[in-house]
């Protein structure tokens, strides 16, 4: 089921390139515009007359994983107008060590020192990345595509100080109108054709909506964190392979070297944490 979720999230990047519109904040305005549709149809089917107190009562918690939200829907969409896709993507590779530190700094959990040691192998990937986006003029796609894993790690605190009081999908719904709220101002003059307006619509359901519903209801309760933490691994790897197969956008030497760094750091890491859970009583 993971690698099912990992399928449609590598998605995105190759039907942004599919459509015409090239303002990513246009593209983030109207993926986050069916989002709040496609969540807001099943808090009501789920919750009914009690959908609107799950989300006004998400505390300080859920106001920062909304905003959370909100910043992963509007950088992703915007570094895809920026970059390229595997550039976007495989910053993103560093999801995990993000999160890492984050849980250090503000919830003071133990980092094993084969992470220290993994993170600095990861930073010195992305400075390989950084220092070709030098020379290609893609630094703001690579700063932007780096906002996605920050905001995932302040996600990841907030939920767990939350301490089980943060409901995702009322925060995911939030976090959907304050990303549209903040693109809409700057996507016009709009372009999208009503294909357009299908492509993001699909989006919204398989990319987005039904992917995180699978992760929250079938996966995390069956999965330790390091087994997850593996497998999403296949999203940075399959959506550069779907644009470089379908059309042809090849990504730069530096960037697949980077790249390679950065995954095989996080999978070696996730790897060694799994052994390690697995030896636990």
């Amino acid at each position: 089921m993971l690698v099912l979720c990992t399928f449609l999230w590598s998605t995105a990047g190759l039907v942004s390139r599919a459509s015409t519109v090239t303002n990513g904040w246009e593209a983030a305005f109207w993926r986050s515009l069916f989002l709040c549709a496609v969540v807001a149809v099943l808090m009501l089917a789920r919750y009914r007359g009690g959908a609107v107190r799950r989300l006004v009562s998400m505390g300080w918690p859920g106001l920062v994983s909304s905003l959370a939200w909100a910043a992963m829907l509007t950088s992703f969409m915007l570094a895809l107008s920026l970059t390229t896709v595997a550039n976007a993507l495989l910053m993103m590779g560093v999801m995990p060590f993000c999160a890492a530190i984050a849980g250090r700094l503000f919830l003071g959990e133990r980092v094993a020192p084969h992470t220290w040691l993994a993170i600095a192998g990861a930073t010195a990937g992305i400075g390989v990345m950084f220092h070709d986006a030098l020379g290609s003029g893609n630094v703001a796609g690579s700063l932007v595509a780096l906002v996605v894993p920050v905001a995932a790690a302040a996600n990841t605190v907030a939920v767990k100080r939350g301490r089980g009081r943060v409901d995702l999908v009322p925060a995911l719904l939030a976090g959907g109108v304050i990303s549209a709220l903040i693109a809409w101002p700057l996507a016009g003059p709009f372009s999208a054709s009503p294909r357009d307006l299908a492509l993001y619509g699909g989006l919204a359901v398989f990319q987005l909506a039904l992917p995180c519903i699978l992760l929250v209801r079938v996966v995390l309760p069956r999965l330790s964190a390091a087994e997850i933490g593996l497998l999403s691994l296949l999203e940075v790897v399959l959506g550069p392979l779907w644009v470089w197969l379908a059309l042809g956008e090849q990504p730069a030497g530096a960037v697949i070297t980077g790249g390679l760094v950065v995954l095989a750091t996080v999978a070696v890491n996730e790897a060694i944490s799994l052994a390690m859970e697995r030896r636990r009583p």
